[in-house]
């Protein structure tokens, strides 16, 4: 018999559970959709284009939420807070931040479940992010 004993069973990440590379490169779009009419925070993209950063952002989440690991092969520890340090981060960037991450997930047909447990780490990703008062 060739059954597979259940406990050599591996888990779906949360990375393939919510469709895996399509699912976080259309949410990072359309974040940065957002982001480029944003008065406040399209300053913090010294990039003409936003499709470098919005490349680095879907490889990033990608990678912590399962999928590959091109991130780190391609830049290293991901250092977030060190990648932030040069720009100032307040209350209002934070806001204006999840204002469009919060548009972004509600346009992915994701479960109560798993768009719970996706906007839980953002808004303390985002939070963790504010280096400035105010």
């Amino acid at each position: 018999m060739n059954d597979i004993p259940r406990d050599t069973l591996q888990e779906q990440t949360f990375y393939e559970q919510v469709g895996g590379e399509e699912t976080f490169r259309r949410l990072v779009h359309r974040f940065y959709q957002g982001v480029a009419e944003d008065p406040l925070l399209r300053p913090m993209y010294p990039e003409a284009d936003l499709g470098p950063a919005e490349e680095r952002f879907a490889l990033f989440l990608m990678q912590y939420w399962g999928g590959p690991r091109t991130y780190s092969d391609h830049r290293g520890h991901p250092r977030l807070r060190m990648r932030h340090a040069p720009f100032q981060v307040d209350r209002a960037a934070h806001d204006a931040w999840l204002r469009h991450m919060r548009v972004a997930v509600d346009e992915e047909e994701l479960s109560e479940e798993h768009r719970t447990t996706l906007w839980n780490y953002l808004t303390y990703a985002a939070a963790s992010m504010v280096n400035t008062a105010g």
